[in-house]
């Protein structure tokens, strides 16, 4: 009888498990299907036992998971005992096939082990690769923040293979190189750790570090996020290009699903040609007292503006595409001043502006699909915008009692959008190619330097078509 021992249970809520980690990653190298068993321990931190009312698998890719709990396997574990401060082993097998399409197993598999404990949710994460890819980082580093660094040189990803960046990638003293055909895949999501909550997914520069894209109208260079099968759009932070960065080249390259496409940042310098930027939540390309150069280039299904060129800075766009359909952002925004707080009742911070906007196409379902916003005087002469042969949707700019003249004045052989027009082959399928009876045929002027359009073709030497496609018969 003295030697009975009747165990008892904590049943406060607030008595919660300890872990030996929060992220169990799966560091292996996928060339075959493979079976890979980790393990973490589950602690009990009290002078009371325990009882761990279930475990179990959850999120979307579970099923690529399995568990045992002190030799308990199943999709649900109940009635877990843990002694006061004493520890449990779970063991955590992932089951891969990288050869199987990314529609049934994508590059990133995720899923929670979750823990009931007292009325109490507590979760492991369980992360594995589920492709033959490039990791950034590798597999068997935890941290989510990559630096690429080399000494001022050059850093070239040709592998045919894809790259999948899976957090932040911080590029300094280095040149990315992205030759034709390369494939960046990048997870976006939320993360929280020692640095805060943000969004994961960022490709950043520092003054030193630049990103030269180098695809083909054969090979263009995707980036996009990891998650590729259809009906999936994933968001991903986006690429920022830091303060004195650049200069940055984005040529043939796709860039689709992130939150700002392209963020150019104080006295970058960035050149995009015959590129697509789409299904952006924000900006498709946003600049701030930045230097861009963007030419033959197709903006649609961006939640913010197409183009956002704010605080001054010097821009030129040529035959662009900006088609801001679905939203109330117009397709071109211009300004040239910068507020520190929304109100602005810290007064605004002024920068001369220069824009030169020539044979582009600027649409949309709003009134107004350009935007200027002048916040000095005019003696000061601070934005100056000079636009020439484009296709354009406006409305309070031609308002004679606010603005007399205004449009005119810088919009040069403009010509107004009429909704009952046709201009494209199909919106609804976002195919910006010209319709037979475009109203943008032949409306153009030559250029010189620019021979062709975004897919190659050759544009008319006389009588160019406005925007991003010539059209062909």
């Amino acid at each position: 009888m003295t030697s009975c021992y009747k165990e008892k249970f904590s049943t406060d809520s607030s008595d919660s498990l300890s872990f030996s980690l929060d992220t169990l990653s799966f560091d292996t190298v996928l060339t075959e299907i493979s079976t890979v068993t980790r393990y973490f321990k589950v602690y009990n931190r009290y002078d009371l036992s325990l009882r761990i009312d279930q475990i179990k698998l959850t999120g979307l890719n579970a099923g690529f998971f399995r568990l045992n709990v002190d030799g308990f396997t199943g999709d649900i574990i109940r009635d877990v005992e843990i002694m006061p401060g004493d520890s449990i082993y779970v063991f955590a097998e992932a089951l891969i096939d990288p050869d199987q399409p990314v529609s049934i197993s994508p590059f990133i598999l995720e899923a929670e082990a979750t823990f009931t404990t007292n009325g109490n949710d507590q979760e492991v994460k369980l992360i594995a690769w589920g492709q033959n890819a490039n990791y950034i980082p590798g597999p068997d580093q935890p941290n989510r923040i990559s630096l690429l660094t080399c000494d001022l040189g050059e850093v070239t990803w040709d592998d045919p293979r894809p790259y999948v960046l899976y957090g932040t990638l911080l590029i300094d003293s280095c040149t990315l190189v992205l030759p034709a055909g390369t494939r960046l895949y990048v997870h976006g999501g939320i993360a929280n750790n020692q640095l805060g909550i943000y969004n994961e997914g960022l490709i950043y520069t520092f003054p030193n570090g630049k990103i030269e894209v180098q695809g083909t109208a054969d090979e263009p260079v995707i980036i996009r996020d990891d998650r590729i099968e259809p009906d999936h759009l994933g968001e991903w932070a986006g690429i920022r290009l830091g303060p004195e960065s650049g200069p940055h080249t984005f040529s043939h390259m796709e860039l689709s699903s992130a939150i700002a496409g392209i963020t150019a940042d104080s006295a970058t310098t960035v050149i995009i040609d015959h590129s697509k930027l789409s299904y952006t939540g924000g900006p498709g390309f946003y600049a701030r007292h930045a230097k861009a150069t963007i030419s033959n280039s197709l903006f649609f299904e961006n939640g913010g503006q197409a183009v956002a060129l704010t605080y001054g800075g010097d821009y030129e766009l040529t035959y662009c595409t900006l088609a801001s359909f679905g939203n109330d952002a117009e397709a071109l925004l211009m300004t040239d001043f910068y507020c520190s707080d929304p109100l602005c009742s810290e007064g605004a911070q002024l920068f001369q502006f220069t824009g030169r906007i020539d044979n582009s196409i600027l649409i949309g379902s709003s009134t107004d699909e350009v935007w200027m916003v002048d916040a000095g005087t005019p003696e000061m002469g601070l934005l100056d915008v000079v636009m020439n042969h484009n296709m354009v949707v406006v409305d309070d700019l031609l308002d004679e009692d606010n603005y007399p003249g205004f449009f005119e004045t810088i919009c040069m052989d403009c010509f107004e959008y009429k909704f009952s027009d046709t201009l494209f082959v199909d919106l609804f399928k976002d195919d910006y190619h010209l319709d037979t009876m475009s109203v943008a045929e032949m409306k153009g002027r030559p250029i010189p330097g620019f021979t062709d359009d975004l897919e190659g073709h050759s544009r008319d030497l006389l009588l160019p078509d406005l925007g991003c496609y010539e059209f062909q018969e």
